[in-house]
This record gives C-alpha cells, structure tokens and sequence, in this order.
C-alpha cells in the first residue's frame, strides 16, 4: 500500500494545477460571503442547451434508452458525426474511424494512451490549453513546448516545430480554434503542419465558433490523425459530457478496448441528445454565434481602449488575451489581486504556459451586460494602477 501511495503522490506532484479553477472556487467563496463578482474566467457557454437535444434526451429516457450501447457509441450518432464532416468540410469519414467518448477529455486520454510510450513526446504550443500536459505526463510521455507569438496570432511557425523534432516526438498538437488564444489557424498553416511528418492530434472543440473566415479541419490535409471533437461548446453542453474521436483505422480497436475497461460507454441517452444536436439545431447554433460575436467585438474594442488588447484580433472560440505586461511581471498575482479589488474574475496566463505569464484571459461566455459591467470595473482599476 506504502508503494501505491508513493506512485500516486508522484504522478500528482507531475500533474500542474488547473489554476482556472482556483480563481472559481476563490470567487464562490467571496459570493458566499456577499461579494457580486463578474465571471470572465470560465470557458462554459453561458447559454442554455438548446431545447431539440433535451427533448430527444427526455424522449430517450422515456423509451427506455439507458443501457449500455456499443463502446464504440451508437451507430447512428457515428453516422450523424461522419455525415456533418462530410457536409461542412467534404472529408469522408467511416463510422467505424469513430469513438464517441463521455466528453473530450476521455478522448485525449485514449489518444495519448494508444499513441505515446513512456518517454515520447508530443509538441505542444506554448500558450496551450492547460490540461494537455498533464495527459501526457500522467500516460509517461513528455510534452515539448514551442513558443507562439503574439505578432503572429500565437500561431506555430513551423520551422520552430521542425527543431524540436526528434525520434522521440509522436505527434504534433493543434488546437483550433485555439484555447485560450481565439486563434484560427488557416488551410495553408495546417497544411504545413502535416509536412513535419508525424502524427496530429487536432483539437477541434471549439469548431463552429468562428467569427471571421471559416476553420478546416486537419482531415482535409492528411489522414495520419487525431481529431478530438465534441459537444459542449457549440451546443452548450458542457454538463452532458459528451465528445468523440476521429482516429486511423487501425488505432480504433486498441482505443476501443481501452474504453471498454475504463469507461464501457458515452451514456445512451446523452447520445440521443448528441444525434438530434447535429440534425436539428443548426438554427440555434447560428443565433449563439452571432450574440458570441457580438461580445467579442465589444470587449476587443474596450481592451484596444485600455491598450492591453493583442496585436491580432482573436477570431475563434470565445477568449480573448489581454496583455498586462506594462502592470505585473506575475500574472497570477495580478488576477487573485483583480478579483479581491475589482471584483472580476478573469484566468491568469501562466495556467496556459510560461509564454502566457504576461497575459490575462477573458472569457466573453457571459452576456453583454455583465461584460460591460466586468470591464468598467477592470477599466478602474487599471487607472488605479498608473495613478
């Protein structure tokens, strides 16, 4: 049992704190004490889940829907999944290169697990979603970190990719759009990426949620990847958990496997909810991204107003970087002290990477009101600290 405890507590000192989460449960703490704060931490669409999926989840539960399916998912979900890639992107997908998983982090934890032996590595951008790391140091593998600007919209430039690879290195991450930056990487930047000849895992989460220019998807370019996917942000569904994984052929039955012992299947009656997202809620899809844009263009015009806003305007996902370099060299510090002074809420960089540490994020997951309000409230205290 001593040895046991030992392992754990060793592979915990390697797993880095989600620090997001610690500026939430700081802020509920000071909301059970009476404090109004203003939420621009959390990456969770503020919107509900749109009425077509909770009634076909309501009518699975009422037919009877909650077994176990297939660890694979239900083949009609797979369907819809494949069908929706071929009419957004033209990229035939099989049925069978999918895996539907209870969120995407069950995704990445099976993409990591078939993909990365002890002491392999895997790139990753530095800013990055922060949890990557922690996949792949918790499976044994090592996350090798290069830099992305903020004069190039924090995104890859490949010959900086080409030094770190070594025959160690598994696969490249990309994440767009992007996590906690809002970039959208091109066709002819992802192109590239599959030049550097390994694998990619491509984290597509936040597709749908583009405000200028359209997304690709990896599989338009190579079919030597991953491609993690899921529900919870464009159809805010972030409590149904509820993701998938678009894989090579011959890597689905280990991941399938791998399922079957940790997780056996996506509940069934979620994956009701999964299907009638893809086949009916494309309306509302569309009046979330307009209301989405709409802040983003607000808060990217106030930030411009207090010259903390980025050289390149995020067009993506729903965050926005905030450079607070002329303020603090600890961004850590600086958020905890915005939260106890201003009252907001808001990431500090360093939870993405030490090439973020000079930053804040901003989540426009909130509505107009309360973005208007949480800036006003940054905008005093910003003047504060020149004064």
């Amino acid at each position: 049992m001593a040895s046991v405890n030992r392992k754990l507590a060793s592979r915990a000192q390697e797993i880095s704190p989600f620090i997001v989460m610690d500026v939430l449960e700081k802020a509920q703490d000071m909301e059970a004490q009476g404090e109004h704060i203003i939420h621009l931490e959390i990456g969770e669409p503020d919107f509900d889940t749109p009425q077509p999926i909770k009634e076909a989840a309501i009518r699975a539960l009422t037919d009877g829907d909650t077994h176990y399916t297939s660890s694979l998912g239900k083949l009609a979900l797979r369907e819809e999944i494949a069908a929706y890639y071929w009419k957004k992107y033209k990229v035939r997908v099989s049925p069978d290169q999918i895996i539907v998983t209870s969120g995407t982090s069950p995704g990445m934890l099976l993409v990591f697990s078939v993909l990365v032996e002890k002491g392999e590595e895997v790139i990753l951008p530095d800013p990055h979603y922060a949890c990557y790391p922690n996949f792949i140091r918790y499976l044994g593998g090592r996350p090798v970190f290069v830099p992305v600007h903020e004069e190039d919209g924090f995104k890859y430039r490949v010959e900086e990719i080409r030094k770190q690879i070594s025959p160690l290195t598994k696969a490249v991450l990309v994440n767009s759009p992007a996590n906690p930056t809002g970039a959208v990487f091109n066709a002819e930047e992802l192109r590239a990426l599959t030049e550097v000849g390994r694998f990619i895992v491509s984290d597509e989460i936040y597709h749908g949620l583009v405000y200028e220019g359209e997304e690709h998807t990896i599989l338009e370019f190579t079919d030597r990847a991953f491609v993690i996917n899921g529900f919870s942000k464009l159809y805010a569904m972030t409590g149904w958990r509820l993701g998938y994984v678009i894989a090579p052929p011959e890597f689905i039955r280990p991941m399938q496997k791998i399922q079957q012992n940790l997780f056996i299947c996506a509940p069934s009656f979620v994956q009701a909810g999964g299907i009638a997202a893809l086949r009916d809620c494309a309306g509302h899809v569309a009046e979330m991204v307009k209301l989405y844009d709409q802040r983003r263009r607000y808060l990217l015009a106030r930030l411009k107003k207090m010259d903390i806003a980025t050289l390149v305007d995020p067009t993506g996902a729903f965050y926005a970087l905030a450079n607070v370099k002329k303020y603090t060299g600890d961004s850590y510090a600086f958020a905890f002290e915005i939260l106890e002074k201003a009252k907001v809420a808001v990431t500090p960089g360093i939870d993405f990477g030490s090439n973020c540490a000079g930053y804040l994020r901003l989540s426009y997951a909130n509505s107009l009101e309360n973005i208007k309000e949480g800036l006003d409230r940054l905008e005093r205290f910003l003047a504060q600290k020149k004064a």
